[in-house]
């Protein structure tokens, strides 16, 4: 894969001992991705994010923000005040990661229909 910076290690997602390999599963999880994506039209707080994430429960948001903030792809602002306060927004690196799981999320919707998945029919 290509190095973006050479004073760093040479990266190798496909290594296993290699930190990239764990922060792509994080951001390729089933929410990490969208968290990010959701993020992109600027800061919100977490009950923001919970209702724009549909199907995402309040303790799977808590985990997926705590391990994209610890990967530096977003940033958690605490206003100090009762009750609390608190919103998220994306860092210069979650930023570039969101604008390409955005374009994914947007390639995935436009050709749905040539994809092997069709949804699912209810009735019998």
């Amino acid at each position: 894969m290509q190095q973006t910076d050479p004073a760093l290690p040479v990266a190798d997602v496909f290594n296993a001992d290699c930190p990239s390999r764990m922060i792509l599963s994080h951001v390729s999880s089933r929410w990490g991705g969208l968290v990010l994506v959701a993020l992109r039209d600027g800061r919100l707080r977490f009950s923001e994010l919970r209702r724009r994430i549909g199907g995402i429960s309040e303790r799977m948001l808590a985990q997926t923000l705590q391990v994209l903030e610890a990967d530096g792809l977003i940033s958690r602002r605490d206003h100090g005040e009762v009750p609390p306060r608190v919103d998220y927004c994306l860092t210069e690196a979650g930023e570039a990661i969101a604008i390409r799981y955005f374009e994914l999320a947007q390639w995935i919707e436009a050709n749905l229909g040539r994809l092997g998945t069709q949804p699912a029919q209810s009735g019998g």
